[in-house]
């Protein structure tokens, strides 16, 4: 089998296979989610996954945050640690990073090229499953002492629920991807509630009744022990201001960076989890790593501001609970600012939701869309804007939409991009390099 020569060629291999992120996912059950492959797939590299500790994540809203937070803070109590989130901003070497460094391009090359036997051996590999097995192999060879997982969608189906996590952490339910997990938050949470284990730990965000009863159930029939984050312990948040907030929690202050009450509940979710995965563990973490590793996370496009004159940010609110949360978090950040609303989502996402949320607190709206073939028409976005009783513009590209929201703005205006993580990702680009500033890492085309 000849190997390929270059970093682009190991992208196409995973993307020839079955891609959920690129076109819409037919049924969310057994046969289009086949554990049976991942694992196979697995025995055949030696099973990478089994040699180190996980922590397993999953949720609605939250999960990546979450993430990002447990692995900066085990990374500055001394761990190395392996980190592997989806969807990537701008380049694919994001989803998997160690000690915060992205997988390189040699790297993803060389380990394309040693798995594609093992992978072309087993028939209806997704993308996404070939994609896990390149972060399992990433920390086995890397060496890490614990590896934080963000579960691709769902929990109970995903690849990467072939593991034995440490620690199943469950952020924020909320509706999204209801064709696929259903209708209900119960049935949303059954699917998350999937990657609790027998005799497990498990640490959840607090949650709607409905939810938090699955939770608990599960954990009740499989003899987990439940820890609901901030639930013993109240928190609350301090100061606020666009370079971050502090967080009250455990007798403890906190600094961190990103934006919104959401967030201080993530850190809530990820504190209350490194607490618990060192009762099950035994690797010690101290406060001061904690309080480090809060204030120097980062993750880009939630609530990011990218220029504070004029005021202009990105978010990826994808459903009705989280474009909630972002129009409350405007109004509590920047009251008296009147919202310049870019917006554009996916079609699998309940855009009429979030426009029901986001409409009555903007005073403009421009309707556009992302380069992404699941991206939804402008035209579709204002016609459901037209029922809900507004009217709004539409521009067909991210770039254009900023530019029409640009203009005439005064002081008093604040431009944010929301809709969905691919418009946060063009929207931080187009801004870039209008700014003439350095561009994010990407890839080819």
């Amino acid at each position: 089998m000849e190997q390929f020569s270059t970093y682009k060629q190991a992208l196409n291999y995973i993307y020839s296979h079955t891609n959920f992120e690129r076109k819409q996912m037919p049924k969310y059950n057994m046969t289009t989610l086949d554990l049976s492959r991942i694992e196979a797939l697995m025995a055949g590299m030696g099973n990478p996954h089994r040699k180190y500790p996980v922590i397993l994540i999953a949720g609605t809203k939250g999960k990546g945050s979450t993430a990002a937070m447990i692995a900066r803070i085990l990374q500055e109590a001394g761990y190395r640690t392996g980190l592997y989130s989806s969807p990537h901003l701008h380049s694919f070497r994001e989803r998997i990073r160690v000690d915060g460094r992205l997988i390189s391009e040699a790297d993803v090359l060389a380990r394309i090229n040693a798995i594609r036997p093992h992978a072309d051996a087993v028939l209806g590999l997704t993308a996404w499953e070939v994609m896990t097995a390149l972060a399992f192999e990433t920390f086995a060879a890397e060496a890490v002492d614990v590896a934080v997982l963000e579960v691709g969608l769902g929990g109970r189906l995903d690849a990467t629920n072939i593991t034995e996590p440490v620690i199943s952490v469950i952020t924020s339910i909320s509706y999204d991807h209801t064709h696929l997990l259903g209708n209900t938050l119960s049935s949303i949470a059954f699917e998350k509630a999937g990657i609790i284990r027998q005799g497990g730990a498990v640490v959840s965000s607090i949650q709607f009744p409905e939810a938090m009863t699955v939770i608990e159930d599960v954990c009740r029939e499989r003899g987990a022990e439940l820890t609901v984050a901030g639930d013993a312990e109240p928190w609350r948040v301090g100061r606020v201001s666009l370079h971050g907030q502090t967080l009250y929690w455990a007798g403890h202050t906190y600094a961190m960076p990103l934006l919104g009450r959401h967030q201080a509940e993530n850190a809530v979710a990820a504190l209350t989890a490194i607490r618990r995965f060192e009762a099950v563990s035994g690797m010690t973490v101290p406060e001061s790593a904690r309080a480090a590793g809060l204030a120097a996370v980062a993750w880009h496009g939630r609530l990011e501001v990218l220029s504070r004159d004029p005021l202009v940010m990105v978010d990826s609110a994808m459903n009705g609970d989280s474009a909630q949360k972002l129009r409350q978090t405007l109004r509590e950040y920047f009251p008296g600012r009147n919202i310049i609303l870019v917006f554009g989502a996916s079609r699998d996402h309940d855009y009429r939701a979030m426009l029901a949320e986001l409409l009555p607190g903007a005073r403009r709206v421009i309707a556009t869309r992302a380069n992404h073939p699941r991206a939804t028409r402008p035209s579709v976005l204002a016609a459901t804007a037209h029922t809900l009783g507004a009217e709004i513009e539409s521009a067909e590209t991210i770039s254009a939409a900023l530019e029409l929201a640009l203009q005439n703005m005064d002081d008093r205006d604040l431009v944010c991009v929301a809709g969905s993580l691919f418009c946060a990702a063009e929207a931080r680009v187009a801004w870039l390099a209008r700014q003439g500033e350095p561009l994010p890492p990407g890839d080819p085309v």
